[in-house]
């Protein structure tokens, strides 16, 4: 595991973990963007989305997580999908649920693009109106950006996130708490690398 500092594009590395996966934010208003990037070998693009868009393997690669479901496919390429940590949960996920919008796009170059947010507070209530003992958080921004290499058989994995967990947390907990989230694509690389094709 290494450190390291700016990258000249206003993204700041601050890890390069031993796996690879290299960890990195930058600022936007009063939180920050965290990125997690990857180069994948004997993996394809839609090999990792497979696995990445699973919906009921995400408590694989996210421990935290307590139910992941499909409230509603809005598209053929857009879902809406509740996210929901329970009492187990590290402190800064305790009780907490996410209602996000999912859209997949698939580029003529073999980039595959999914972008995952929250829906807007009164959308997402009436769809599923949240429970008395749970706290909403916000999903500002979130997603995958798969890049086909010229190997066919291998991926460029890049993962942005920006959330507000909602509640009360003092500021630094934010971001720790994005920076853990950004990691899972650690843990995702690894079952990926471990499912058949």
């Amino acid at each position: 595991m290494s450190a390291s500092n700016d990258c000249g594009d206003g993204w700041k590395i601050l890890l390069t973990l031993d796996s690879g996966v290299e960890i990195s934010k930058r600022r936007s208003g009063s939180l920050h963007i965290f990125r997690s990037r990857c180069l994948l070998r004997s993996v394809s693009p839609q090999q990792f989305i497979t696995v990445a868009n699973a919906i009921d393997a995400a408590k694989q690669w996210d421990p935290d997580l307590v139910d992941a479901r499909y409230i509603k496919d809005v598209e053929d390429n857009l879902s809406i999908i509740r996210l929901k940590f329970g009492e187990n949960s590290k402190a800064l996920f305790r009780k907490r649920e996410f209602i996000v919008y999912e859209r997949r796009e698939s580029m003529e170059d073999g980039t595959v693009v999914v972008a995952v947010a929250s829906l807007p507070k009164e959308i997402a209530a009436g769809l599923l109106p949240k429970p008395n003992n749970a706290i909403r958080g916000l999903l500002v921004q979130s997603g995958w950006v798969v890049e086909k290499l010229d190997d066919l058989n291998s991926c460029l994995v890049t993962y942005v996130l920006q959330l507000d967990p909602a509640g009360w947390l003092p500021k630094c907990f934010v971001n720790r708490l994005n920076t853990k989230l950004v990691m899972i694509i650690e843990n995702l690389t690894k079952l990926v690398q471990t499912t058949p094709p």
